[in-house]
């Protein structure tokens, strides 16, 4: 079984439990003798399950402060009693037990198993005790893995459906959600780190026409080889978008506008230097317009701002003619022109 257990306990209690669990179910076994120092393994490793000896005083602490983490409240907690007196009929020992598993439940353990090592006399139990002690040991177990393979599965499932939301069918690009979502993230740590940030909206030019002309499976696979061509073409930590139509959204982190000028140039270049070769008698020559605009410190922590004005630029660059780019800095120089 491809699963892991942490078992916490003291010197009175580790062999004869070790060989019991190895007996009922086969996993990996860790195994450590305090809560204290099982901290750092279960930070690090997580295990599927945890078995806690309650009579060690940190367990029930133990217990509840990994139900207190989301990333490890999943873990199943086992909590065994061994320390009572053996079995006898005595209403102050069942007592006992009673307070002894609502404490454990109300602490966060999943389980609370109590399996006494001898009679209430201190002679060692029967066989047949033995046998269905270790019955009821390992159903918990076992019942405790499949709590955390239903978890994994879940998680697993979950991460598949975002994967899927936050992807856009027809290119494989990042979509638009995927957008709102990384967009904010990327101005806040452009803030953090004080690191510029620039923002490309690129637009295929007369996207209709190939569509009229051609049909729309012509037009689609003309989305699909440009998206090919353009996320082959950008720097590592450049992130590109499918921002809906024939529009596309480029992050590009750690980079100023002049920086992000350059890369919108190469990138209409590289569209429009080589022709789409969409079947064996159709080859396309396309072109991109796009507008950049860079972070500033007055647009919104949602980088809305900074998109609109990207937008605004990649209009201007349709209306003066189309296959170039547009920024803040060619206002720059047009000022400056106009000055001179």
């Amino acid at each position: 079984m491809d699963a892991s257990i942490l078992l916490v306990g003291g010197d009175d209690l580790l062999p004869t439990l070790l060989e019991r669990i190895r007996d009922v179910v086969t996993c990996t076994l860790e195994v450590v003798p305090s809560p204290s120092e099982a901290v750092p393994l279960i930070q690090a490793q997580q295990p599927d399950v945890i078995i806690l000896q309650s009579n060690q005083l940190e367990s029930l602490a133990l217990c509840r402060q990994v139900k207190e983490q989301t990333k490890l409240a999943w873990i199943y907690c086992i909590v065994l009693e061994t320390s009572l007196s053996g079995l006898s009929d005595d209403r102050r020992q069942y007592l006992l037990q009673i307070e002894a598993r609502a404490s454990a439940l109300e602490n966060g353990a999943d389980a609370y198993l109590w399996l006494p090592q001898t009679t209430a006399t201190g002679e060692p139990l029967e066989r047949e005790m033995l046998i269905q002690q270790d019955r009821l040991l390992k159903s918990q177990i076992l019942c405790g893995l499949r709590m955390v393979q239903t978890h994994r599965e879940l998680i697993r499932t979950n991460d598949i459906l975002s994967a899927i939301a936050l992807s856009d069918p027809l290119t494989e690009l990042n979509n638009r959600r995927a957008l709102d979502w990384e967009l904010p993230r990327q101005v806040q740590n452009s803030r953090m780190r004080l690191e510029p940030l620039s923002l490309l909206i690129l637009d295929i030019d007369f996207f209709k026409t190939i569509n009229d002309t051609h049909g729309h499976a012509v037009g689609d696979r003309v989305l699909q080889l440009i998206s090919s061509r353009l996320r082959h073409n950008l720097r590592f930590r450049d992130t590109l978008f499918r921002y809906g139509g024939e529009e596309f959204v480029i992050i590009l982190s750690s980079t100023d506008e002049m920086e992000a000028l350059l890369v919108g140039r190469r990138l209409c270049r590289l569209v429009s230097d080589q022709p789409f070769s969409i079947d064996d008698t159709v080859n396309l020559l396309v072109t991109i317009s796009a507008g950049v605009a860079a972070l500033r410190a007055d647009d919104d922590p949602k980088g809305t701002s900074l998109l609109r004005r990207a937008d605004q630029y990649l209009l201007r660059a349709k209306a003066e003619g189309r296959n170039r780019v547009i920024g803040f800095l060619d206002d720059c120089e047009e000022e400056l022109g106009t000055r001179g």
